[in-house]
């Protein structure tokens, strides 16, 4: 069979133009364009991921990690910037919410999946995984703050919330910064791989694109993301209502899905390549960047973009969802060992918490 009659997510492509052409031919079919953009966004963003891969390749586990999910979490970033400038602060939370059980749910339930099916155990670096689990613990304290700040108070915490998600927003900068440093340069043996890893990079390296081949289809992958990102949210909430789903739903499911392609194709391809500690630092990685790196630059992007600032009140049902992720993930890379019964937990409460978002009421949410 010729290469180009396999299957592959570049046939997907072909929704691109075909969103263009909804968009500004048929701009009154809000639910087709909606699930179009959703389409054209999965190759796009498999795309940064695969070019990220590629300068990945050229670096230790620890830095490919960390371009995989920097990269890979482009994506959501630009659709939470085009929400927020709509002023879609619900969905704005309910995305970042989703991205990170996402990641530490779906993306990493899928790689122990795929990875476990072709080898009976898998291994990765247990230090590197519990240090990144307590950054999602810290994480979580974070969010939680100013949710139960607002629900203990009531009105009373009002006039306080909005300088309150500042400076935690300003704390969890900080703190992932110091993140960066301590897997990076001072403790950077924890989460470089394992020998035979390593060895897997080195043969790969010789395979691999050039950087400027990479950066450019990394320029060109994110320029289409936030082109068709702009007609996805202009869309989302007509589709909601007409698909019967609430804001959060789509927020906390939908779109965190469609954003997370990047880092699902690669954490898959380097899972069943046996280089865990890679896909672990993509998909734990992403879920910590998304928390400490992605929510506070919104917070404090708000203030320019949004018609109104944003602060880091969650629904109570999005607070305990990632509390869950996190307390099962810990516990999954606790011991330094995977296999694909693993996969299949992680990818059982994600459902799980998929079915609680989509019976919520929908008039649920705090602004």
């Amino acid at each position: 069979m010729p290469k180009w009659l396999k299957p592959s997510l570049n046939w997907l492509l072909v929704f691109v133009p075909a969103a263009a052409a909804l968009h500004y031919g048929a701009p009154e079919r809000q639910t087709a364009l909606f699930v179009i953009c959703c389409l054209a966004i999965i190759p796009l963003a498999g795309w940064m991921g695969k070019a990220t891969e590629h300068l990945a390749e050229r670096t230790g586990e620890g830095v490919g990690g960390l371009l995989n999910a920097t990269f890979g979490n482009a994506a959501e970033l630009i659709i939470a910037l085009v929400a927020l400038k709509e002023g879609k602060i619900e969905i704005v939370k309910a995305s970042l919410t989703g991205s990170i059980i996402g990641n530490i749910l779906l993306v990493l339930g899928a790689a122990f999946l795929a990875g476990g099916l072709k080898f009976k155990t898998q291994s990765f670096n247990v230090a590197g995984a519990r240090s990144n689990a307590t950054m999602l613990t810290l994480a979580w304290i974070a969010f939680m703050g100013p949710t139960a700040f607002h629900y203990l108070l009531g009105d009373r915490a009002l006039p306080s919330e909005l300088p309150l998600s500042t400076w935690i927003a300003g704390v969890l900068l900080v703190t992932y910064v110091f993140g960066l440093v301590f897997s990076l340069h001072t403790h950077k043996q924890l989460f470089s791989g394992h020998a035979a890893e390593s060895s897997v990079t080195q043969h790969a390296v010789a395979k691999s694109w050039s950087a400027g081949k990479s950066i450019l289809v990394l320029l060109g992958a994110t320029a289409l993301v936030a082109w068709v990102s702009e007609m996805l949210v202009a869309s989302v909430e007509h589709a909601a209502h007409t698909l019967g789903m609430s804001n959060i739903f789509v927020g906390v499911i939908v779109v965190a899905v469609i954003g997370n392609a990047a880092e699902h194709s690669t954490a898959i391809l380097v899972a069943m390549k046996n280089r865990m500690d890679l896909a672990l630092g993509i998909a734990i990685g992403s879920s910590i960047q998304i928390a400490l790196f992605v929510a506070p630059v919104l917070v404090f992007a708000s203030y320019f973009l949004g018609p109104a600032p944003m602060n880091l009140v969650f629904e109570p049902a999005e607070a305990l969802a990632v509390a869950m992720s996190v307390i099962i993930v810990g516990q999954i890379a606790g011991d330094g060992e995977s296999n694909w019964l693993e996969g299949v937990q992680l990818l059982s409460v994600y459902i799980i918490i998929g079915f609680v978002f989509y019976f919520l009421p929908h008039e649920l949410h705090p602004q």
